[in-house]
């Protein structure tokens, strides 16, 4: 670039010419880009990397935040409970027994003799209260102890009472 001399326009050499032409006619080419950019970066919200809620976070976390959303807490509590059952019941007396499943809020277990039942029901509070303790979600409002299956004309829980099958032979 040449210098400006006396009152005169400040001289240019070919090349600045050139720019400054391209310039004026085209418009500048980093003017725009910087505008751009601005305006996309606003677009995308919270997608902008290093923005926030962009920190990444452990599986466990991410798990658990979608078995919440799917509202999978309960199903997950239940199995859980049914898998310790030897932690929450004592080794002892989880091989005595086994829990059978939970229907309604009612969980039931089968035990191998009326004396381990009878026993269980004595130690259903503490029992309780280990599942309300360890496994909130779970949802278990009792507790049923059944002893061994003796044969039985009964067709299931929910059979009429009366002779049974005996009235039909006469």
């Amino acid at each position: 670039m040449s210098e400006p001399s006396g009152g005169r326009a400040p001289r240019f050499s070919e090349a600045a010419r050139v720019f400054l032409h391209f310039k004026d006619v085209f418009g500048d080419p980093n003017a725009g880009r910087s505008r751009a950019r601005k305006q996309r970066r606003e677009e995308r919200g919270s997608s902008v990397p290093f923005g926030a809620g962009r920190d990444p976070r452990g599986l466990g976390d991410a798990l658990s935040s979608l078995t919440s959303q799917l509202g999978w807490n309960s199903p997950l509590a239940q199995s859980e409970l049914l898998a310790s059952w030897a932690e929450i019941a004592g080794a002892e007396t989880a091989s005595h027994s086994t829990p059978a499943g939970i229907t309604d809020g009612v969980l039931t277990v089968k035990c191998e003799s009326t004396a381990w039942a009878t026993q269980l029901r004595l130690m259903r509070v503490d029992i309780m209260t280990h599942i309300a303790k360890r496994y909130p979600d779970a949802g278990i409002e009792s507790v049923r102890f059944q002893g061994p299956d003796a044969p039985s004309w009964k067709k299931g829980p929910r059979s009429i009472p009366g002779r049974g099958p005996r009235d039909t032979y006469g």
